[in-house]
């Protein structure tokens, strides 16, 4: 069974798609000059939304007066957040800050209803973006890394985590198809990621044996770069590419919080979609990962152990994400013959949020695919569990479910013609 908004079901429904997708902003300081201090506590927090992680942002009281004042000894930063007072002339305060400010800053004004000053002239006065206040924290975050969208060196790429609550859950398995459907049927470039060093099925499960992948990315002395990464990825169908784990025993992989950062920066200069499958373990890298994705699908069976471990889980990530939509999670492997098991409705209510689907347990459909080395679609795209995969893939990528091609005016009338035939 498959949760989605029509259901007349008394579970909560299910956070809102991501729609509103903001890129994340590059390595650029960020300097605020607010007037009042409810502007300033939006501002303090969008500098702890992932999406500024590397933006380093510092914040001043006094509007514009203080900015004209501080640059008048100081260099300006890449970017300048100016808050004004209702009734001042803020195009006199910017052509008295053009004296101080440096070639190439960008400068964001906050401003109220009662400005009088016309767009056209903030524009030709060197404003790149103007904000009607009272603001919150998304408009601040928006505001900054929209200034760096149309950049060629804007990340583009949306990541998606997924994770299983608890080893052998079929997490993998569930990312592999996700990354496949994505590809297919919403026919988006998508490369998967295999953070299993040790133990990755994802070769297995696409079939490939390439000979180099994530590994010698990450041990790389320099910096990747795309061409580099892209000598390194496995093709797996026109839209889908494989960043294949060794699967070897030979080294340690104990990595460092950020080990994976530049990967994954460079993927998103050129990959609309990273798939990460990420293993059972929790490190300072794999909760970096996961906090720093767009999105994240947290996997589950149907018992108590499951139940904890993703009740954890999902607490611990909308904290330190609170900006974003909530991680979802979708029960696996449900229906297992003689297994006692919590119910989708009672896990639902544990959680206090519905799963985003439920997975059938169907060991002949999953282990024929595991052992060709075959994705649930390619052995039967029309099977139910291939329409969950493809269901999940749409919410994760916040779209709706890929259209039906539409008919011809006598598609009705050629029905019933031959359903009487």
């Amino acid at each position: 069974m498959i949760y989605s908004r029509n259901d007349s079901d008394d579970l909560d429904a299910l956070p809102p798609l991501s729609d509103d997708y903001i890129s994340p902003a590059p390595r650029v300081s960020v300097q605020a000059f607010c007037e009042n201090t409810a502007t300033a506590d939006a501002v303090q927090s969008a500098g702890l939304d992932r999406r500024l992680a590397k933006a380093h942002l510092t914040l001043k009281m006094g509007g514009m007066d203080a900015a004209i004042e501080t640059y008048h000894s100081v260099p300006t930063p890449n970017v300048i957040i100016l808050e004004t007072r209702a009734g001042k002339d803020i195009l006199v305060g910017l052509d008295e800050l053009a004296t101080v400010c440096d070639a190439g800053t960008r400068v964001v004004v906050i401003g109220s209803e009662a400005d009088e000053a016309p767009y056209r002239e903030l524009v030709r006065r060197g404003v790149s973006d103007y904000v009607v206040g009272p603001v919150e924290t998304l408009d601040v975050v928006r505001a900054i890394c929209g200034l760096f969208s149309a950049s060629e060196d804007t990340p583009v790429g949306r990541i998606i985590a997924v994770v299983g609550a608890k080893g052998g859950v079929g997490a993998s398995s569930v990312a592999h198809n996700v990354a496949w459907a994505i590809a297919r049927d919403l026919a988006l470039d998508s490369v998967v990621i295999d953070l299993d060093m040790a133990f990755g099925t994802a070769s297995l499960d696409y079939n490939k044996d390439p000979l180099q992948g994530i590994a010698n990315a990450v041990f790389a002395n320099e910096r990747p770069d795309s061409s580099f990464i892209e000598r390194l990825l496995s093709k797996c169908n026109d839209h889908l590419s494989l960043l294949a784990a060794p699967a070897s025993l030979d080294r340690v992989y104990d990595f460092g919080a950020d080990a994976f950062d530049a990967i994954f920066d460079t993927l998103r200069l050129t990959t609309p979609v990273i798939v990460l499958d990420i293993p059972h373990q929790w490190s300072g890298w794999t909760r970096r990962a996961l906090v720093g994705a767009d999105d994240i699908l947290i996997v589950a069976e149907p018992d108590l152990a499951n139940l904890r471990n993703a009740k954890n889980m999902l607490s611990l990530l909308k904290t330190a994400r609170p900006n974003d939509r909530p991680p979802l999670y979708c029960l696996n492997q449900v229906g297992m013959s003689k297994r006692p098991e919590i119910s989708a409705r009672e896990f639902a209510k544990a959680i206090e949020s519905p799963p985003l689907a439920t997975i059938p347990f169907d060991p002949k459909m999953f282990g024929t695919a595991a052992n060709n080395g075959q994705m649930i679609a390619e052995i039967s795209a029309s099977h139910r569990i291939s329409k969950t995969f493809v269901h999940i893939a749409s919410q994760l990528n916040g779209r709706g479910e890929p259209k039906k091609p539409k008919g011809s005016l006598f598609s009705p009338l050629i029905k019933k013609l031959r359903a009487k035939g």
